[in-house]
């Protein structure tokens, strides 16, 4: 369907970013000012020019971020568009360009105070802004070497991407699986997104067929994806050395003020579970009718034909419905986003695939959905509104230098409204209960278990390494299988499994897929506290949408009443699946 052929209420309106006639002259303007944060280069020892550095540096940013924003939706609504590629191109360039301009402000401030100095200026209400980034560089003011070794490693940096780059190359350009007939017979060429829709099919031979073409593309190369990858963990080993670390799990925690003890403790907790994963497998092993699970088992759907079919209208409907427990005021946004423009619904010519939740600092967030008549969209729509709500709320609350939340707050609070639909389409009964335990199940095979089982991979492969000084793409293969063969038991685990670290992009930003895990165990023990009416629960969640990026990110999850540096939330979500798992045995 073409662009024009939808209705404008089913269309965003990016004019609260930039207007389109707009962009070209403020483009030309902030290129004009890329060298404006030199000036203040050798200066910043003065507390006044500090200040005035720091207000201009946020002054770009919000523009340029406006600038990107508006150019990289446009080319979202038509990829196909010359126009858009070339504003996201040039702009790209521009930040590159100013970036490079503004990169001694940190080591500058470094040498220029000490730590008592950066954390009584964290106190200065002059600097109430910037308080939360100045007690950061006092935090971290330790890990800063000499100005000289800095340059040193800012070099050596631009080296340090080439393993991720050259993986992303392979992966996206360079791999190549054998074709495989689909459920007609047809030959078709494999390719990432066509595996993932192989493995949803009914038809066992075409998923064994899509499975092996892809594992084994990946066996065949093992030896240069195996150097890439562990070259990746050397690296991370010498950054974490270099800084004084103990390990990279620890500089990796540390960057975001992420207690240890939350990884141990999820590990720990979703290997205590590993039983109730189990008992999952056997209920759906005899849901899908099969002798023996095989690892192309585990993604088909096992209840099919419960899809609620609810148009677009209906099933925004149902979920403010189902999220009017967070109260008037959310519900009001809910309302908002959906007559003002602030989603793209259904799927158009060339527009970009799946769905997200984006914007900028002085704009209200915007969803990009590509709308089809499922319960999986439904839940989408729930999804994405957790994040706009969680951008909404924290703009509005914060300034700009502490709006942007971390990443490891990132999916809690879309999880919360999947959480809180699920919660409530079970209670009311409005859709396939055996659908709902089972989305629920599935859920937390591959966010909880799944995500948790990488997130031991990679401790493992750092540790092969960091204590035993090497490692070969035989030992990551001997691991990854032995991890498989734990987490899911000897009957699905096969070799071909052995292959599959080989594909996990996410490896090469180490230390990260954890927080999907930590994400879903968040967001359990919040919808529960919500949906069950615990006092205070409702105002903690509001408080923790609104602190941005204020504080440590495990201070503004207790805000929401979490602390996962103990382990009652893992305990409280591993006790939710226990649950489901054991009603969808019994149906």
């Amino acid at each position: 369907m073409k662009r024009s052929e939808i209705e404008e209420k089913y269309k965003w309106d990016l004019d609260s970013i930039i207007k389109a006639a707009e962009w070209e002259i403020s483009f030309s303007v902030l290129s004009d000012e890329k060298d404006a944060l030199k000036k203040y280069r050798g200066k910043l020892k003065d507390k006044s020019t500090l200040l005035a550095c720091f207000k201009e540096e946020s002054n770009l940013s919000i523009r340029l971020e406006n600038l990107y924003v508006y150019a990289k939706m446009k080319q979202d609504e038509d990829t196909a568009l010359a126009t858009s590629q070339s504003m996201v191109g040039r702009v790209r360039t521009l930040a590159a360009e100013i970036a490079a301009n503004s990169s001694f402000v940190s080591p500058e401030i470094i040498a220029s105070y000490t730590e008592e100095e950066l954390l009584a200026l964290s106190r200065d209400p002059a600097f109430v802004d910037y308080s939360y980034s100045l007690s950061e560089l006092a935090r971290n003011r330790k890990r800063y070497l000499s100005d000289k070794e800095e340059a040193l490693l800012a070099r050596v940096s631009k080296l340090a991407g080439g393993y991720q780059n050259a993986f992303t190359m392979f992966d996206n350009a360079d791999v190549r699986f054998d074709k495989v007939r689909d459920e007609n017979g047809k030959k078709i060429a494999l390719t990432h997104g066509i595996y993932g829709e192989l493995m949803m099919s009914r038809d066992r031979r075409v998923r064994r067929d899509a499975y092996k073409s892809m594992f084994r593309a990946y066996k065949n190369m093992i030896n240069t994806i195996g150097a890439l990858y562990l070259g990746n963990v050397e690296k991370d080993e010498f950054y974490a050395t270099v800084r004084g670390y103990g390990s990279a799990l620890e500089q990796s925690m540390d960057g975001e003020h992420v207690d240890v003890k939350t990884y141990e403790n999820l590990v720990a907790s979703v290997n205590a579970g590993i039983p109730a994963l189990r008992k999952y497998l056997s209920a759906r092993k005899k849901m899908l009718g099969v002798p023996r699970l095989t690892m192309y088992d585990l993604h088909v759907p096992v209840v099919t034909g419960a899809d609620l079919k609810l148009s677009y209208e209906q099933a925004y409907d149902l979920v403010i419905e189902a999220l009017s427990c967070l109260g008037p005021d959310y519900v009001d946004l809910l309302k908002r986003a959906r007559t003002e423009g602030w989603i793209d619904v259904y799927e158009t010519d060339n527009k970009r695939s799946g769905a997200y939740s984006w914007g900028s600092y002085t704009s209200h967030p915007y969803v990009l959905l590509n709308y089809k008549p499922t319960t999986h969209d439904v839940f989408t729509i729930a999804h994405e509104l957790g994040h706009a709500m969680h951008s909404y709320k924290s703009d509005e609350a914060q300034p700009y230098p502490k709006a942007g939340y971390e990443i490891f707050v990132a999916e809690i609070a879309s999880t919360v409204n999947e959480m809180l639909l699920y919660r409530y389409l079970l209670r009311e009964g409005k859709a396939d209960r055996r659908y709902l335990l089972s989305y629920l199940a599935d859920m937390f095979r591959t966010t909880f278990f799944r995500q948790t089982m990488f997130a031991e991979f990679e401790l493992l492969a750092h540790e092969a390494v960091e204590k035993e000084g090497a490692a070969t793409p035989e030992t990551l293969c001997e691991i990854y299988k032995g991890l498989n063969k734990k987490y899911y038991g000897a009957e699905p685990t096969d070799d071909l499994i052995a292959y599959e670290w080989a594909r996990i992009p996410h490896f090469y930003n180490s230390f990260y897929v954890y927080k999907y895990a930590t994400g879903i165990v968040s967001a359990a023990a919040i919808s529960d506290a919500i949906f069950r009416g615990e006092k205070g629960a409702l105002e903690g969640y509001m408080r923790f949408l609104s602190l941005g990026g204020s504080k440590p990110p495990l201070d503004i999850l207790a805000e929401a009443g979490v602390d996962l540096r103990k382990t009652e939330p893992f305990e409280k979500a591993m006790a939710l699946f226990s649950e489901a798992v054991k009603e969808l045995a019994r149906l």
